[in-house]
């Protein structure tokens, strides 16, 4: 049978206490209290998760609670920020135990993988879904920190990981795909599990321009970057470095899926083209694989060109929060 928690104070005692590292004051007090390192500039992002639009009801709570947390560590590797801590919000139907366990699991198990610890947030009980917000504090050096507003044109664009993987799961789920067990299985991890590229982010602190992290699809978010800049890009399609798993897929989910998807939370960023061993070297000591994909353009707008150098047609525009039915 199912265990329902009838106190909150119980539900925070039990999976979100945890001892405060040396000089903060963490959960249990009116505020978090820590320390801002001599020199640096606080980073910080809250992002909020709901059931029904940002996640299915049956995923694994494991998941959710790595993934809640994740997503606001992409937005520190983005800015090339060093994790300091985070607080937790959860609006909770019920408070199962199980449920709890799980969601807790994944959350500190990513937490204490980045030296990002949960220190203070607030639960209560929500009478329709669930929902979850997270707001992660991090450290940069003003002269390293990695900003929307400093492309150039001339720029090498660049782009970490692969593409494309989670939003295909999402809509394989979503029945928006014909069921593919198979290829599900081969894309899951990716939009439930997203790896936030912490260590890239600090390793490019300095040496990219811009940065900003796919969430919404990299047309939509490299958009983002180009309009702060004042710039515009030119990409070509053959070099993006598509997810494996999409083989055999038709070639318009797939142009969908890698320009347009979202939950992807890998880095795009530019940087000068003579830095270009300087990136590799310093992905390469991140551990993280990246691609040049084409270069910033004086122009306003984005052209994307097939093998031949034909722009594409009919460009995917990303995931809107108001317009996602």
């Amino acid at each position: 049978m199912e265990t329902i928690l009838a106190s909150e104070f119980d539900l925070i005692a039990r999976y979100f206490t945890r001892p405060a590292p040396a000089g903060m004051l963490g959960v249990g007090d009116d505020c978090a209290l820590f320390p801002a390192p001599a020199g640096m500039h606080i980073a910080t992002s809250t992002d909020l998760l709901i059931q029904g639009r940002h996640f299915f009801p049956d995923v694994d709570p494991a998941a959710l609670g790595h993934k809640a947390l994740a997503v606001n560590l992409s937005d520190l590797a983005a800015m090339g920020a060093r994790p300091i801590g985070c607080v937790l919000g959860l609006a909770l139907p019920q408070a199962s135990e199980s449920w709890l366990a799980g969601f807790a699991q994944g959350f500190h198990g990513l937490a204490d993988r980045h030296g990002c610890p949960l220190m203070g947030g607030d639960t209560t009980r929500s009478p329709h879904d669930l929902a979850i917000s997270v707001t992660v504090f991090g450290a940069v050096a003003p002269e390293r920190a990695l900003r929307r507003d400093a492309a150039r044109a001339g720029d090498d664009i660049w782009v970490s990981g692969a593409l494309g993987a989670a939003d295909v799961a999402y809509r394989l789920l979503d029945g928006q795909l014909p069921a593919d067990p198979q290829r599900l299985a081969a894309t899951r991890r990716a939009l439930e599990w997203p790896e936030p590229r912490v260590a890239l982010g600090q390793a490019l602190g300095g040496l990219a321009r811009a940065a900003i992290d796919i969430s919404d699809g990299l047309l939509q978010d490299l958009a983002h970057v180009l309009e702060a800049s004042g710039v515009g890009a030119h990409l070509a399609y053959e070099t993006l470095p598509v997810a494996p798993a999409l083989r055999g897929l038709p070639a318009a989910t797939v142009s969908r899926a890698v320009l347009g998807g979202g939950d992807v939370y890998e880095l795009c960023f530019t940087a000068a083209p003579g830095d270009r061993e300087r990136v590799r070297a310093a992905a390469a000591a991140a551990g993280v694989p990246v691609t040049p994909i084409g270069r910033v353009d004086p122009r306003p707008g984005i052209v994307v060109a097939d093998a031949d150098g034909r722009p594409l047609a009919d460009l995917p525009r990303g995931f809107d929060h108001f317009l996602a039915s």
